[in-house]
C-alpha cells in the first residue's frame, strides 16, 4: 500500500482549547477514502491511533488527544464508516461509503482500522503503535490486536458483543500484548464476560467506583470521576 501523508491537509489552532491537528486523509484497505485528524508532538514516546464509539467521529477525541500529548504521545484520530455527525463534526468516511453503497456495519469497519493502523506504523519510523477504541471499536480493537504485529499495546474503552458473528470472547483469548479494558460501573460484567479468557498477565482491568460513562468520553471533564480513569490509564501507559 502506498501512503499519502499529509494529503489534503487542513492544519487547526483552536486557542481557547490549546488544541492542534492537521486533518489528513489515507485510504482504506479497500480504497475508501478516510478522514483523520493527526495530533502530533515533538519526539513522541509512543503513537496512539484513536478509534471512535458508535454513532460518533473522530471529533470523539477533540479533548482527549491534547491530554494524551500532553503525556507524550502522537495521535491519530480516526473517523470509521460505521458512525455520524455529532460534536459538530461530520463523519467524513461514512458519507464516502453511504454514496458509494458501501455497508457501515461495525465489521464494516475492520479494514478502516486495519489501514489507520498500517498508516500510523509509518509515521511512527515503522515502529510499533498503541491501538485505543471505544465501544464497538474497542471490540474490533481487541480483535485486530490477535491479527497483527503492528500493535504493542490495547486499550479498549467498554468492549462487548457487539460484532455480529464473532464471539469475541473466544476469538481474543490468543492476545499476546498488554492490554488495558475498562468501562462504566454499569459495564463492568459484560467487559469481564468479554476478557475471561485473555492471559491475566497481559492485562490490565480497571474496575470503576465513580459511574463513569460508555465509550472513551468516560475521559471528559464532564463526567464526574473522569480523573479515576486518567490515572489508571497513565498507569498502564507508564507499564509499557
Amino acid at each position: 500500500m502506498s501512503y499519502m501523508i499529509y494529503t489534503d491537509c487542513n492544519k487547526t489552532d483552536d486557542k481557547e482549547t490549546n488544541m492542534t491537528y492537521i486533518k489528513i486523509n489515507f485510504n482504506s484497505n479497500d480504497g475508501l477514502k478516510m478522514t483523520a485528524d493527526l495530533y502530533e508532538v515533538d519526539k513522541p514516546k509512543g503513537f496512539i491511533v484513536l478509534c471512535h464509539r458508535s454513532h460518533c467521529n473522530r471529533a470523539e477525541y477533540r479533548e482527549t488527544a491534547p491530554r494524551l500529548n500532553e503525556l507524550g504521545y502522537s495521535c491519530l484520530a480516526i473517523d470509521q464508516r460505521s458512525g455520524m455527525k455529532v460534536f459538530g463534526e461530520t463523519n467524513e468516511t461514512k458519507d464516502r461509503a453511504k454514496a458509494k453503497g458501501l455497508p457501515t456495519g461495525y465489521l464494516d469497519a475492520k479494514p478502516d482500522i486495519e489501514a489507520a493502523i498500517d498508516y500510523a506504523y509509518e509515521l511512527n519510523g515503522k515502529n510499533k503503535i498503541i491501538l485505543f477504541g471505544s465501544s464497538y471499536s474497542a471490540s474490533l480493537a481487541l480483535l485486530i490486536s490477535t491479527q497483527t504485529d503492528k500493535v504493542k499495546a490495547t486499550i479498549a474503552f467498554s468492549p462487548g458483543e457487539y460484532l455480529k458473528g464473532v464471539n469475541l470472547a473466544g476469538e481474543i483469548k490468543s492476545i499476546d500484548k498488554p492490554t488495558y479494558v475498562t468501562s462504566p460501573k454499569a459495564e463492568i460484567q459484560q467487559v469481564t464476560d468479554v476478557i475471561k479468557n485473555v492471559n491475566p498477565t497481559l492485562l490490565t482491568h480497571f474496575i470503576p467506583t465513580a459511574d463513569g460513562f460508555h465509550g472513551s468520553k468516560t475521559l471528559w471533564k464532564e463526567v464526574s470521576g473522569h480523573e479515576t480513569y486518567w490515572t489508571s490509564l497513565k498507569l498502564f501507559l507508564s507499564s509499557i
